[in-house]
């Protein structure tokens, strides 16, 4: 296999109705591929395969409301006064949280023949044409099959062969009924209704469904389709009926229609799946007999197949323009600690499992496979909990966005990474969110050109319902800075690039950046009120109709809310003081301050100038008697470091001030080192808690503990035969999630490169044990490209940068400070 591939030489069926757990897991042992909208899960299975569809806008809706309660805002005075007085007993007047709508998987179509003895079998993900495929050999010789969704036209396409032209291909084509995948049935789901159609002569199979219908739901009289057009070279093709399964979801006149392919020398397969918001009233979907959306759909296949050769259809046509897409994509950065072995994944996996060192093949696999699904989910939104990815229903956490870990680390390294594409489906995903975080910060605080960004979003809505005494998200403030960080991050990388956004092109900068920046800004200056702040002792304070602070004392936040902890002997997680909030809030004036000084528009300097003033009265850090950085900035309150959150630790990752202030990096450093010690066991295997971990480590130069977490994640059961990654690392969320397999792509981005405007740091948290290695086409923060590549005690780095200006480059204690011109690469060497 080329090095750009990975392989299995197992394979997992996917049954329908599965009987136990394990066997309902099997889904996830298959491979993917997508192209940011469309996708697909397959099990590569031989004589039953299946594709599973993907569409990364499909949510399931429900009964629960879209708005965000009238009552809330009244309630902030009760919030501040409960913190102020340490009372930790009020409950938000009991409220129940309410949810997101849930992400579901498309139809799962299944491709059965006759059973034989397989021999020779393999299967793999093939990197650079973005391609799954499965080879095996029986009695009647090789058979092949290659997937992949096209960059270009926005469909699934499988071929079918075989290897010898005088073996046919027969096989039944059929559609599993919604009801069998795992899941089905604990909620809304219950309430859709759907069809299988197939036309006449077979050309084509699809699922139609329209979704429950809720007063109040944009999706009222929603639904979704999947349409897969069936091309067969040689043989013939018809369509037939299965047997009846009497599923009540299933409203179709013939519930079970399949197509039967006899004697065909090649199959094609060619899908699209969509969503409407106008799938008819709910009460017509069953008498109707034709869809808009599933003739949009099979209009689209066909314009595929057509464009390809129609009934002579070519596979390696169609593939070659989106494999020039995919392997500029992939191949933007190449990563390599030089023992890239020709070893199967459930080999590499097992080997790992009984080693006591970290395997550097498997940790280039992890990041090549954790950059190939980006390059899956990159260029419409950003990938969900799940990344685009589901093969059962009701996935855990309803595979929402979740903007306070997941979300984040999935993006950790996106620029750094030179995947630019991956930023713009990002940036399109937070401007959709506008509207519903305006919204937020009015009725969460009152404010007016502010914004505030809930924990949690489906996609379609990110408006403040999901909160509750227990979680207390509507108190959560340090979201938009987070939020706004990878989009200032992303034009250090490429500059003030023209974005192509769903409200059209737009400048990064001016039209895009700004606007969000200033309204963060106005959330932390209409957040800090004069009547509530910390006197010259830093005792928290409050005098109704204080108008201004005296000297020396600080607004204090309040509330405050530090996810998903709270001080020891504290039950209330609504607090006051978070560091987290404190950085956040310093970090997003930052880069507002940079962004005017950069654009000087009328007024730039009046406005630096209050910004400034308005940071000074921020609250300062806060340090426990063992030197690490408190969580709370506040008197009274005891750090708890039995949980797996390190959010207050926000200074040194996603922000940059622990870079240069050893107290505060020892501070951090200190802060993990409590955290480890004290938190073990049940809160001890969520996935985004560990890659938070080392990417925080990795700021603060700490390669130790780099290496010490991937290898944790890496020797768990977190890893799939897929190369795919649950939630856990030992699998009890019993969830599908991406968080360790593209944060992984963070961690190692920012072990090997630190950078900043002007400053460039080569393999700032390097662990020892990887004496040699070459990373190539890392994007720097100061608009640099950055190859380094390091070997008997030295490294070597080519830099090209892509403005004229001055940057300090740095290798451990060697500094160079070298002028570039735009467009100009230097060589650099260092002794490490």
């Amino acid at each position: 296999m080329k090095t750009n591939r990975v392989y299995s030489n197992k394979y997992w069926e996917v049954k329908p109705f599965p009987e136990s757990v394990e066997e309902g897991r099997t889904w996830r042992e298959g491979m993917v591929g997508g192209n940011g909208e469309n996708g697909f899960i397959t099990s590569g299975a031989p004589y039953s395969d299946t594709i599973i569809y993907q569409n990364i806008n499909f949510i399931m809706p429900s009964d629960e409301p879209r708005y965000t309660p009238e009552e809330l805002l009244s309630e902030l005075e009760e919030a501040r006064q409960a913190v102020i007085n340490f009372d930790d007993t009020w409950d938000v007047h009991g409220r129940k949280r309410t949810c997101f709508y849930c992400f579901h998987p498309g139809h799962l179509l299944r491709m059965n023949m006759n059973d034989r003895n397989c021999e020779s079998y393999v299967r793999w993900t093939d990197y650079e044409t973005g391609e799954v495929c499965v080879s095996f050999e029986d009695e009647d010789g090789i058979w092949e099959r290659r997937t992949f969704t096209s960059h270009t036209d926005n469909v699934t396409i499988t071929e079918i062969k075989k290897s010898s032209k005088d073996s046919k291909i027969d096989m039944v084509i059929s559609i599993d009924d919604v009801s069998s995948m795992k899941k089905f049935g604990l909620r809304d789901e219950n309430f859709m209704q759907y069809k299988k159609l197939v036309d006449e002569d077979g050309s084509y199979i699809a699922q139609a469904a329209h979704y429950p219908s809720y007063e109040g739901s944009e999706l009222k009289n929603g639904g979704y389709a999947g349409v897969t057009y069936v091309l067969n070279i040689g043989g013939t093709k018809e369509k037939i009926l299965l047997e009846n399964t009497d599923e009540k979801q299933n409203v179709g006149e013939e519930q079970n229609p399949a197509v039967k392919i006899c004697g065909a020398e090649a199959v094609y397969l060619i899908t699209k799946t969509g969503r409407t918001f106008d799938m008819g009233e709910f009460q017509e979907f069953k008498n109707s007999k034709s869809y808009k959306l599933v003739d949009s759909l099979l209009n689209d296949c066909i314009a595929a197949a057509e464009n390809y050769g129609g009934s002579k259809f070519s596979y390696d046509d169609a593939l070659k323009k989106s494999a020039e897409i995919q392997k500029e994509m992939f191949g933007a950065v190449y990563f390599s600690l030089g023992n890239d072995e020709n070893i199967s994944n459930e080999d590499l996996i097992e080997r790992q499992k009984s080693s006591e060192v970290l395997s550097s093949s498997f940790v280039e696999k992890a990041y090549n496979h954790g950059r190939y699904a980006m390059t899956c989910c990159a260029g419409k939104t950003m990938s969900r909990l799940c990344g685009m990815w589901s093969g059962e229903w009701n996935t855990k956490w309803r595979g929402i966005y979740t903007m306070d870990a997941n979300v984040n680390i999935q993006s950790s390294g996106m620029n750094t990474g030179n995947l630019k594409e991956f930023g713009i489906g990002y940036v399109n995903f937070v401007l959709r969110q506008i509207e519903d975080w305006k919204d937020n910060a009015k009725k969460s605080y009152g404010m007016e050109d502010a914004i505030q960004v809930p924990v949690n979003c489906d996609g379609d809505r990110a408006m403040m319902v999901e909160y509750d005494s227990n979680y207390p998200f509507q108190y959560w403030n340090a979201g938009a800075s987070w939020m706004i960080q990878p989009i200032f991050e992303m034009y250090q990388c490429f500059g003030n690039i023209t974005v192509n956004t769903d409200f059209g092109d737009k400048e990064l900068l001016g039209d895009i950046l700004l606007p969000l920046l200033r309204m963060q800004t106005n959330f932390w200056k209409q957040l800090c009120t004069p009547e509530y702040f910390t006197d010259t002792d830093g005792n928290a304070c409050y005098l109704k109709g204080k108008k201004s602070l005296n000297d020396g004392e600080k607004y204090l936040i309040i509330p405050s809310y530090s996810p998903e902890n709270h001080p020891k002997g504290y039950e209330s997680t609504i607090t006051a003081n978070a560091a987290m909030d404190i950085s956040a809030a310093r970090d997003g004036l930052r880069m507002n301050i940079e962004v005017e000084r950069i654009l000087k528009f009328e007024g730039y300097e009046d406005r630096i100038s209050e910004i400034q003033n308005f940071e000074k009265l921020l609250p300062d850090y806060k340090f426990d008697d063992s030197g690490a950085l408190c969580e709370w900035s506040m008197k009274g309150y005891e750090e708890n470091n039995v949980h797996r959150h390190i959010s207050h630790l926000y200074c040194a990752w996603p922000a940059y001030e622990t870079q240069h202030s050893k107290v505060l990096t020892d501070a951090c450093n200190q802060a993990i080192e409590n955290r480890n010690t004290e938190n073990k066991g049940h809160d001890d295997t969520a996935s985004h808690g560990w890659v938070h971990k080392a990417l925080v480590a990795a700021r603060l130069k700490n390669p130790k503990s780099v290496y010490e977490t991937l290898y944790i994640l890496l020797n768990s059961e977190i890893y799939y035969t897929s190369l795919m990654t649950d939630h856990n690392t030992d699998r009890r969320a019993d969830t599908y999630c991406t968080d360790t397999g593209f944060g992984i792509v963070g961690i190692i981005n920012e072990a090997l490169l630190y950078s900043n405007t002007g400053e460039i740091e080569l393999l700032p948290a390097l662990p020892v044990q990887w004496k040699c290695g070459e990373i190539r086409g890392l994007m720097a923060r100061t608009e640099a490209e950055v190859s380094i590549k390091w070997f008997n005690g030295k490294a070597e780095a080519k830099i090209k940068s892509f403005k004229p200006q001055t940057i300090t480059v740095s290798c451990g204690e060697s500094k160079k400070t070298v002028d570039f011109k735009a467009g100009e690469e230097k060589e650099l060497e260092f002794i490490l």
